[in-house]
């Protein structure tokens, strides 16, 4: 199914809020080809994919009650560029934090995240945007039992406080997986890789964990592979 296809089924449905106030999907404007020729030139490649496009004409985005607004074309508005280097800004919680979508250096759009603060975690939310979008379906009709409160709730603290995501790298430097062990050898010792290749939704990394300044961060240049600096590595030398 495609992002729009996902959304139309949308279009019919009844929510109801804690409040026992009913709500429904209301549709923002669609882009014009221009507008969204304008969006592509932010992107790898200039390019948006054809079921984006299809999207983006038919809707902008969507007023949902529980996130507000969610929205297609916020891109280059969240920032930690280091981190996400191409990202849509696709919805946030109204407290800073965010649910965001990777755009790779191809210009294909790919898995959701959620980018918490505090916790100051990373989450996969959800596979690409058609999951998305089901997931606040899920979460208009099942609210805490749904993947997006559980994500919230429950995953964002876990991984922050007991399952922190990383891989130390000297050790990464002795894998079998090529592609990590090129990846770790080109970092320094008192770094740390966070590998969410392949990985489920619910898997994330915890990328406040040594601190909140993360401006030598590296990611790698198409994998989910990331590099943080372990607070008390270069800066331990320089006190």
């Amino acid at each position: 199914m495609t992002p729009l296809e996902q959304l139309k089924a949308l279009l019919n449905e009844r929510y109801v809020t804690e409040d026992e106030n009913e709500y429904q999907v209301v549709l923002s404007e669609g882009l014009t080809d221009e507008q969204i020729d304008r969006l592509a030139a932010q992107l790898p490649q200039s390019r948006i994919p054809p079921d984006i496009r299809e999207l983006l004409q038919f809707a902008a985005g969507f007023e949902f009650d529980p996130v507000e607004q969610v929205t297609f074309d916020g891109v280059g508005q969240f920032g930690l560029e280091n981190i996400f280097p191409h990202s849509v800004q696709l919805a946030g919680d109204g407290y800073g934090n965010f649910w965001i979508l990777d755009v790779d250096k191809e210009g294909e759009w790919g898995n959701v995240f959620f980018v918490g603060h505090d916790p100051a975690v990373v989450v996969k939310q959800s596979e690409n945007l058609t999951e998305f979008i089901q997931h606040l379906d899920e979460f208009g009709k099942k609210g805490p039992a749904s993947n997006l409160d559980r994500v919230h709730e429950e995953i964002c603290p876990r991984i922050f406080h007991k399952e922190d995501g990383f891989i130390d790298v000297v050790p990464a430097r002795a894998s079998g997986d090529p592609v990590l062990k090129a990846f770790a050898t080109g970092l320094p010792d008192h770094f740390v890789i966070a590998d969410l290749r392949g990985k489920p939704n619910h898997s994330g990394f915890a990328w406040g964990k040594y601190g909140p300044h993360i401006e030598h961060a590296v990611r790698h240049e198409h994998e989910l592979l990331w590099g943080f600096e372990k607070k008390g590595g270069i800066f331990k030398r320089f006190r």
